[in-house]
């Protein structure tokens, strides 16, 4: 109400210097203690042999959990389809926008949309790693043979497991090809603070501190949940003073009347801030088998109760990228993959180190755009 007022119009003292400091500082206070939507991927057209077309969201298929969406072309062409597997760590799959508009002029593209796990009901059961691999395969199978899959970060695992399983029962709806950014294959290679932390906390004391259950007034209300929050301020944490140097500038921007740039600050902040929360089951057999017993490349992964042979996987090829400088999966862990493979030919395996890439540089902005996106699309398009 204070912000509204004293930026009204119709206020006359709303240019004066000591007016517009304290409208700063009052959105400052409203965003700090603001509920972020769920951002929309708005992306309503793309631009096809230099002729724009329009784009329309289409509803796949849908679980309690998880919506796949794809983003229909109003154009007829024989492109590659591509499945984005997006993280289910915190933010909403639009964080990928970015990734689906760099795919869109050349590909078919589909993406899981993850179910806040706060507006699932209890009644609707639990979602659990083999859940969700579970979920890759009937998202695969439902989309038929010769498609792509992209995985950008947390999914990694789960893609490599739902891989394997497919090629050890030969199902024709395998990938023909597996793309990894930034996934933490194998987090003892180099470790960050963010496994570090994860390694030192057992699953008991993880529980403890980071599981809640969603309140009253919710559909998901009694619900084990990793709040999406905590996966926020985690994320923050590894670069505090970023942020606070984003919102003194976001201060000075309005104080100044530097719309442009406020208004910049607020659309990156607006989609950083809307989060989700997860599965407490999910998380922490995510913790567990990543972080601390490292499952996939002991050799020691079970899903349903049998052992994952990622030796099996002959006809995916696999394209694996970092960013030199990301901080949460730091370089080597999702190259590890690389060796797991032990059954696919050298000439089907690629890497991509992106220099002065941080996380999410591998899967937006002007690093990505120029540097990864290209690879991408060759990747995809190659004849194996």
């Amino acid at each position: 109400m204070l912000r509204t007022a004293w930026t009204h119009p119709l206020n006359p003292a709303a240019g004066l210097a000591p007016v517009r400091m304290m409208a700063a500082a009052a959105e400052m206070v409203e965003r700090a203690t603001a509920a972020y939507p769920k951002p929309a991927f708005g992306l309503l057209t793309t631009v096809i042999d230099g002729r724009e077309v329009e784009v329309r969201e289409e509803l796949v298929h849908e679980t309690p959990f998880c919506r796949l969406l794809h983003f229909e072309r109003e154009v007829t062409r024989e492109d590659p389809r591509v499945l984005i597997v997006a993280p289910l760590s915190g933010h909403h799959a639009s964080l990928l926008r970015e990734t689906v508009r760099e795919l869109l002029p050349d590909h078919e593209v589909y993406i899981t949309d993850w179910v806040d796990a706060r507006l699932v009901p209890v009644s609707e059961g639990s979602f659990d790693l083999a859940d969700y691999v579970d979920l890759v395969i009937a998202h695969l199978r439902a989309l038929g043979p010769d498609v792509h899959i992209l995985s950008v970060c947390q999914p990694a695992v789960p893609v490599l497991i739902a891989t394997a399983v497919m090629a050890e029962q030969d199902d024709p709806a395998q990938p023909a090809s597996m793309a990894l950014i930034s996934g933490p294959v194998d987090t003892r290679v180099n470790p960050s603070k963010v496994n570090q932390f994860a390694r030192v906390h057992s699953l008991k004391s993880l529980d403890a501190m980071v599981v809640h259950r969603v309140p009253v007034g919710h559909p998901g209300s009694g619900r084990r949940v990793y709040p999406g929050v905590l996966q926020l301020w985690s994320f923050m944490s590894l670069d505090p003073h970023r942020h606070v140097d984003a919102h003194v500038g976001l201060f000075k921007d309005v104080v100044k009347g530097e719309l442009e740039s406020a208004d910049k600050r607020r659309k990156f902040y607006d989609e950083y801030f809307a989060v989700m929360d997860l599965p407490a089951e999910f998380y922490l057999e995510t913790v567990q088998h990543v972080f601390h017993r490292h499952s996939l490349p002991e050799g020691k992964m079970l899903h349903r109760g049998k052992r994952v042979r990622l030796d099996a996987i002959r006809r995916t090829a696999l394209l694996t990228i970092e960013g030199g400088e990301d901080d949460i999966t730091t370089p080597g862990q999702t190259q590890a993959a690389h060796g797991l493979l032990s059954s696919l030919p050298k000439s089907w395996k690629e890497h991509h180190l992106q220099e002065g890439a941080g996380h999410y540089g591998t899967f937006s902005g002007r690093r990505f755009r120029e540097g990864i996106a290209p690879r991408l699309r060759a990747f995809f398009r190659t004849p194996r």
